[in-house]
């Protein structure tokens, strides 16, 4: 797995290196992002998972207010005890929620098992900003999701069903403090072999924008539970944005669990290349 995580990471630095050579575009209408994320848990079991994700997304601005984002993953774990994910690495011109909480199958779901990897569930995004922010208002921005069942559920990359879901989400700035909330409801498919549930998912935070370069911010995210059986979700992260260019940008992150069936600990990169 380490000689894996170093080849992925040597590919995310070759994208980097691309994307800052690329001319500029006047007006950018799309983005394109690659990352690398880890995390690690027992997530209710007696045996830790290793797991790791390396997203391609897509995103399509056809005008201000409108966006469509496609995420393409390839997923690694180091055994099957952890059966999803939730959410998806989710950018944007404004924030970048990036999901990387796993589902742990502490109801005696899965078992230990040999190392597995391959492409991960596909999803669609789409997101309209209803209202924008204003003087005292923030940004009102509504969004759904749909979640195809391309991971192999037999080495337990995925559920092996179709999810969908809504959220509204929240901007606001204070002069340099940008502050955001975002809550939605998950509905997920039905499945003979894991007591799937619908939930309900959140996240929040609040970032200062030292430079114009450059964003550090702190959040919470979480979850009621998605699986009968195992606790809700919960953990905290520390993000860095850093716009290297006008086209290229640069995330990162640390997270800590706060619940068990959330990862002990992960970390990410992502580069973006928006024109």
């Amino acid at each position: 797995m380490i000689k894996m995580f170093r080849r992925a990471l040597c590919i995310l630095g070759l994208f980097s290196l691309f994307v800052t050579g690329v001319a500029y575009a006047d007006q950018p209408h799309y983005s394109l992002g690659l990352g690398l994320e880890f995390s690690t848990g027992k997530y209710g079991t007696d045996t830790r998972t290793n797991a790791v994700f390396v997203p391609l997304s897509v995103a399509v601005f056809p005008n201000d207010r409108l966006d469509f984002f496609l995420e393409l993953p390839f997923v690694y774990q180091s055994n099957n005890n952890v059966v999803s994910r939730l959410g998806g690495s989710m950018h944007n011109s404004q924030t970048s929620t990036g999901s990387t909480t796993m589902m742990g199958s502490g109801s005696g779901m899965g078992g230990g098992g040999m190392g597995e990897g391959g492409i991960g569930d596909i999803t669609l995004k789409a997101g309209y900003v209803m209202f924008p922010e204003g003087d005292k208002l923030p940004q009102i921005r509504p969004n759904v999701f749909v979640k195809f069942p391309t991971a192999d559920k037999n080495k337990s990359l995925g559920t092996g069903e179709f999810d969908g879901g809504v959220a509204v989400a929240f901007w606001k700035w204070f002069e340099k403090w940008g502050t955001f909330a975002e809550a939605g409801y998950a509905i997920q498919g039905k499945s003979s072999s894991i007591p799937l549930k619908n939930y309900l998912y959140y996240s929040t935070g609040v970032g200062y924008q030292v430079s114009d370069s450059f964003r550090p911010m702190l959040i919470l995210k979480g979850s009621t539970e998605p699986v009968a059986g195992i606790d809700p979700l919960l953990e905290a992260r520390v993000k860095l944005r850093y716009q290297a260019s006008k086209q290229v940008g640069i995330e990162g992150y640390l997270a800590k669990g706060i619940t068990k069936s959330s990862p002990d600990v992960g970390t990410g990169i992502a580069v973006y290349y928006d024109f």
